[in-house]
This record gives structure tokens, C-alpha cells and sequence, in this order.
């Protein structure tokens, strides 16, 4: 997968599956365009990424039919200027795969009507997410540092049990032996432990974190459960929950837009863009020829014509023949 907000996107009002979808492409670029088409929305776009996952082809290959279902209408890649509030400014190239044939200037139309629009959610992964992220580490560290002087309510302790039943930390320590046989906790471990034990419940974890904590790759005799439970339970202790402010994300909208080669990458600034394509990579394409799977005669075994000459006709098997010599000879 691709960064959130990058990878593969749909341009929208596509058409329901159907069988003829690629039908006008040759086998090989059909098969990868139903490869594709079948993708997780926000994959990754980049010929070698999808030719890490094609059990098939490789990248010389996949980038070839990417080339030429770039040119049948599929898909095109749009770099965005996109402008925030903040005065910020950064490129943003988008991968639109369309399931649905595009004429150029239906695509041309649609690279048009990005500009202006708001893409508040898609600038996320720039700067914008690193901020976000600077700003709850700040918060977390803040956070640590005030833990020493605060004291929690009694009623905000998840390991905290009533007189009437225990609680969720003791019950999960007191099941352990149910989950491992090797991990029979008595009643004075349970209560020894429950603290850590709630610890790791008001940290975000679970009653299954703590057992799966506990029980994995146990060995073969554990002889006192009680020591290696506190043992795992403080080196494994999860980290505090940070508590995270939720912000307005800075508004942000496209100021410019340009066609880019889906190949290469160059764009309209640099170059001339032909159906997706620039004029050196789709050359390159062009040079490679149509690929419709037809094999020549010649590279296909059985009989063939001789053309009329003498002992033309006469089909001679290769490989029966250098066996037969090598048994002459001696060697098999």
C-alpha cells in the first residue's frame, strides 16, 4: 500500500464489472489491468510494486503494459500543487485508475476540474500529518512528565476489585492457568500482580493481551509462575495512551494542476504529454510493438513445411536424436 492519500484512486462514475472490460487490450496488458482493477484502493502505482506482487510478470513487462493501458484510457497520474492556510505549499501526484475506457479528453476535462478543489483529508500525509505527529509527542511527553504528581480517582483504576466480585485484572490473572497449564497463579499471585495487571488494562491492552503476553513462548516447565508472570508483565508493560487533542486539519486546495507520464513521471513543465505518455517514453512503448500472443511457426514444435526440399518434409526429434548420439558414444 501506498501513503494514506497516494496510490491508486478512482475519478468516480465508473461502470460495473463486466467481462468485456479490457477486451480491446492484448492477453498480457489484459491480465494486468484485471490484476490491477482488482487492487486495494490507495495501492501503490509504481510498475515495480505491482510487479513485487504479479505472480506472473516482471517489471520490464508490467511497466510495458502499464505504458499501453495508459495509453488505452485506464489510467492517468495528475500532479496537484496544493496550497494550505498556513501558507504552506508542496507537489502531490495522484494515480487515477478507471476501470471504465477514458477518451484524452475526458481525462484532460477531469485534470481541469481538480483545480481549486478542496483536499483538506488528502494533505494529510505531507507536512500537515507530521505536524499532527510532533504535536501528540509533545503531548505524550507532557503528559509523562506530570505523572508523578497526579493521583488517579480510585474509581478510574481498570484493576481496581469490589468486596462483591474481582476485578478484570484479577479474574484474567486467575484464568491464566485455563489459557496455559504451566501458568497456575495462586491467590496470593493474583493479588500480588493485579496492579501491574490494571496498569496494563488503563494503558489500552486487553484481558487476551495480558494472557497472550504471559503464555507465549513459555518453556517446557515454568517453576515459579508467579516470578516470571511479574517479570513479563513489567519488561512487556505497554506504553501510556497518549491523549491526543483532535484538530481542525488546515484547509487546502489545488492551485495548479498538471498531466504527468505515468512512466517516468516528467510532467507538463518539461515536457509534452500524449495520452498520459511523454513523447520519449511513448516511443519507447511503441518501439516494443503490439502484444496480441501470437508465436511464430517456426518457435513452436511439430511438423513443418519443408518448402519441397529434399528430406524437408522428415520431422527429426532434437532431443531423441543428441540421446541417441550420446548413446553411441558411450556418455549415457
Amino acid at each position: 500500500m501506498a501513503k494514506t492519500g497516494y496510490g491508486k484512486r478512482s475519478p468516480g462514475d465508473e461502470d460495473p464489472y463486466a467481462d468485456p472490460d479490457f477486451a480491446h487490450l492484448s492477453p498480457r496488458d489484459r491480465e494486468i489491468a484485471v490484476f490491477v482493477d482488482h487492487l486495494d484502493e490507495g495501492h501503490a502505482m509504481g510498475y515495480k510494486a505491482i510487479a513485487a506482487e504479479h505472480p506472473r510478470y516482471g517489471q520490464q513487462a508490467v511497466r510495458t503494459s502499464m505504458g499501453r493501458i495508459t495509453l488505452a484510457g485506464h489510467l492517468r497520474w495528475i500532479k496537484e500543487h496544493i496550497t494550505v492556510e498556513d501558507s504552506s505549499m508542496r507537489w502531490v501526484t495522484r494515480t487515477y485508475w478507471s476501470r471504465t475506457r477514458r477518451s484524452e479528453e475526458w481525462w484532460a476535462d477531469f485534470a481541469r476540474e481538480r483545480h481549486g478543489r478542496d483536499v483538506t483529508e488528502d494533505h494529510m500525509p505531507g507536512l500537515a500529518r507530521a505536524e499532527q505527529e510532533q504535536e501528540q509527542e509533545q503531548e505524550q511527553e507532557q503528559e509523562q512528565a506530570e505523572e508523578p504528581n497526579s493521583q488517579p480517582e480510585p474509581d478510574e483504576q481498570p484493576g481496581e476489585s469490589s468486596a462483591e466480585q474481582p476485578s478484570t485484572a484479577y479474574r484474567t490473572l486467575a484464568e491464566l492457568r485455563a489459557a496455559d497449564a504451566r501458568m497456575p497463579l495462586s491467590e496470593r499471585d493474583c493479588r500480588s500482580l493485579e496492579a501491574l495487571a490494571g496498569e496494563w488494562l488503563s494503558r489500552g491492552a486487553t484481558p487476551h493481551d495480558i494472557t497472550k503476553a504471559l503464555t507465549d513462548g513459555l518453556p517446557p516447565a515454568v517453576t515459579n509462575p508467579g516470578g516470571l508472570a511479574r517479570n513479563r508483565l513489567e519488561s512487556k508493560m505497554p506504553p501510556k495512551k497518549a491523549k491526543v487533542r483532535r484538530q481542525a486539519a488546515r484547509r487546502a486546495r489545488v492551485t495548479r494542476v498538471l498531466m504527468a507520464c505515468g512512466l517516468c513521471d516528467a510532467d507538463e513543465r518539461t515536457t509534452e504529454i500524449v495520452s498520459g505518455l511523454c513523447r520519449e517514453c511513448l516511443a519507447e512503448i511503441e518501439a516494443e510493438g503490439p502484444v496480441n500472443g501470437y508465436v511464430p511457426a517456426t518457435f513452436l514444435p511439430g511438423p513443418r513445411d519443408g518448402g519441397g526440399l529434399p528430406g524437408a518434409d522428415e520431422v527429426i526429434d532434437v532431443t531423441e536424436r543428441v540421446d541417441a548420439l550420446r548413446r553411441a558414444a558411450g556418455l549415457l
